[in-house]
């Protein structure tokens, strides 16, 4: 079953992650579509970010591999989801700041979910 989000493949290496990050890519959400159009092309903070990277065991939403800053957006097959907790555990022990935002939050106050991207990436930049 591929979902939207991160994907735990026991054991899968991260070449084996490409044509699943690649599906996913094709098959983005409308969330991921309208947050995709406001941090592509290095418009917040000049920022590179990547959607649907293959990181360790899992496919990221977005990433700024520079800033280490993974930014996940959940629908409601993901609510209160003890995998989404085990993994932000396991890419933060690797070092990654991982936020989490829902799918409504992009539509109805998207202003705000770049606002708190933001502070992120000038955080990381100042560490």
């Amino acid at each position: 079953m591929l979902m939207v989000g991160m994907e735990r493949k026991a054991d899968m290496p991260k070449k084996r992650l490409t044509p699943i990050a690649r599906k996913l890519r094709q098959q983005q959400t409308e969330a991921e579509k309208l947050l995709w159009s406001r941090l592509r092309k290095r418009q917040l903070e000049n920022a590179k970010f990547r959607r649907q990277m293959p990181i360790d065991n899992f496919v990221a939403d977005f990433c700024c591999p520079k800033a280490k800053l993974i930014i996940e957006l959940d629908g409601s097959q993901h609510s209160e989801s003890p995998s989404n907790d085990e993994r932000t555990r396991k890419l933060g022990d690797a070092g990654y700041i991982v936020l989490r935002y829902w799918n409504s939050e992009v539509f109805e106050n998207l202003e705000g979910v770049l606002e708190g991207i933001r502070q992120a990436l000038l955080t990381a930049k100042n560490t």
